[in-house]
């Protein structure tokens, strides 16, 4: 025991035992008895703390323990993670992005590095016919139903939600005048439009959450006529209603009160001082049909715009039961975002991170099969979003039935993120994901912007020439078909063999083949989110 206890405080000890010992001799060696007696001022505070059991057992040395702790995950991501270790976005994944958002060249020699015999092993297969490689400024897809007066031609590529005062006043700058000089579309998230959305003009989908920032009474409820007031800006293309978001479904969105400048408080009208929290659930609405009369009224309130809503997909009666209120009402969205439970967050718990909600390729089947069995699914335009940064992730949801892909982490590189993990903590490195002057001072505005049209720009170049070895000229021709998955070591299967895809009408026929979608059919109502009984 003793031998234990001189070797647990040996280091101690000595730092005190040198700093006296050299008192005399201070002026020879005094450098090195200012350090020994930092350290033995450091082991007193140690011995003292409460807190910490190692700093008090092992003073000074303890220590370390805290400090290797700290800097582990800058080790690991410069240091020891291998090319393809997705910690969530993988080397290879973020290393493509900067290259394209710099307009480098992305090209890689020798060959792959993925193992094409492992299981999950995903690809396109190609023609013996390659189609002419077409311009991607034409991968466009018209949003907008029969009681839409104001379509909208949406890219198959856009930003996705992201709000502000989760991103910094510069990273919205930044993505909104990369959207405006190529032409796509700029999801505000649920945070409201504020004046960096206006700066540059650029395309909008105002996301509406259930704490209706922007267009809310001082009691949290919706207000329509600060709605109008907004929706009917030129700027704004489409209106999405946010019934939940993948990395949280659930649980509602949270802005630490630390992050809520005045900026942000006058942008969604909320108080200063507080946690700016939305809801785990709307108020305006509370069953299936009450939310296709919400879409009607922010149809009119708009002006005729596309309306539609996101979710990530969670009981499966719930949006069945959506469905059918579709069919028994006639009254339909113009789009459905599906986000899988892969997407990102500024903050989330653990739990919900990583066991809550539906991954999103099984999510966006399911919604489209359903919206297929009832045979609207070309009367509604659907949008994925989830972990989607390359040409290849656009193709794959594309196959799976989307109609256009939404990234909020790819473009979040494009404008420097460097996945520190530490959005919300207010000290993001690269001034992307904080509200600290400083820290966002270093976002250049126009070489980000830049950066961001180069990413979007080069990915839609990567995708045409990807489905143009594949026979295919435009992505909407994409089938499940034509998506590949390795299964064994020994098999590989076509997406269209491997998932069950509902016929046209199916689910109204009486006679649906899919056993799972027939018993959630039966579980689904219109008037309620609650199962139906037996």
């Amino acid at each position: 025991m003793n031998l234990s206890l001189l070797s647990r405080y040996a280091f101690f000890a000595a730092c005190v035992l040198f700093t006296l010992i050299s008192l005399p001799f201070l002026g020879d060696v005094w450098p090195l008895t200012l350090l020994t007696f930092a350290l033995s001022v450091l082991g007193v505070i140690d011995l003292c703390q409460h807190r910490h059991a190692v700093r008090r057992n092992y003073p000074i040395l303890g220590n370390i323990r805290y400090l290797v702790e700290a800097i582990r995950p800058e080790i690991r991501q410069y240091l020891l993670e291998g090319d393809q270790e997705a910690l969530p976005f993988s080397r290879a994944q973020r290393a493509l992005v900067y290259s394209r958002a710099k307009n480098e060249t992305a090209d890689k020699p020798f060959g792959t590095l993925i193992d094409v015999y492992q299981s999950g092993f995903e690809f396109i297969a190609h023609s013996i016919r390659p189609a002419p490689v077409s311009d991607p400024r034409t991968f466009r897809v018209d949003v907008g139903g029969p009681e839409c007066k104001q379509p909208y031609s949406i890219s198959v590529f856009n930003i996705s939600a992201m709000s502000f005062g989760s991103l910094s006043a510069n990273a919205i700058r930044a993505l909104n005048k990369g959207a405006k000089m190529g032409g796509f579309i700029h999801d505000t998230g649920e945070g409201s439009i504020s004046p960096y959305h206006r700066e540059y003009g650029g395309d909008l989908t105002w996301e509406l959450g259930s704490g209706y920032f922007g267009c809310r009474n001082d009691d949290g409820t919706f207000s329509p006529e600060r709605f109008a007031k907004q929706a009917v800006d030129p700027q704004v293309k489409m209106i999405e209603i946010k019934l939940s978001q993948g990395a949280k479904p659930g649980h509602g969105g949270i802005l630490p009160k630390h992050k809520v400048t005045q900026e942000i408080a006058s942008t969604r009208g909320v108080p200063m001082g507080q946690d700016c929290i939305s809801p785990s659930s709307h108020s305006a609405f509370s069953t299936p049909k009450e939310l296709l009369d919400f879409i009607v009224r922010l149809r009119e309130l708009s002006g005729g715009k596309p309306v539609g809503f996101k979710l990530c997909i969670g009981h499966p009666w719930e949006f069945m039961g959506i469905a059918k209120a579709m069919h028994e009402t006639g009254i339909l969205p113009d789009f459905i975002v599906v986000d899988g439970k892969e997407g990102g967050t500024g903050a989330a718990p653990l739990e919900f991170t990583d066991h809550m909600g539906l991954p999103m390729r099984e999510g966006l089947l399911f919604v489209h099969n359903t919206l297929v069995g009832l045979g609207l699914r070309d009367k509604i335009r659907i949008g994925a979003s989830g972990k989607i940064v390359s040409a290849f992730d656009i193709a794959s949801v594309l196959a799976m039935g989307a109609d256009w892909a939404n990234s909020a982490r790819g473009f979040m590189f494009a404008i420097g993120c460097i996945q520190s993990q530490s959005c919300h903590t207010n000290k993001c490195p690269t001034g992307v994901a904080t509200q600290d002057p400083l820290r966002q001072r270093a976002l250049v505005v126009p070489d980000k912007a830049e950066r961001v049209f180069n990413f979007h720009h080069n990915t839609l170049k990567g995708l045409a020439e990807m489905i143009a070895a594949a026979g295919i000229q435009h992505p909407s021709q994409l089938e499940a078909k034509h998506l590949v998955r390795r299964v064994s070591a020994t098999e590989i299967r076509l997406f269209s063999h491997l998932h069950y895809f509902l016929k046209p009408g199916e689910l109204l026929s009486g006679d649906i083949e899919g056993e799972f979608y027939e018993r959630i059919w039966r579980m689904a109502r219109s008037d309620s989110f609650e199962a139906a009984a037996g």
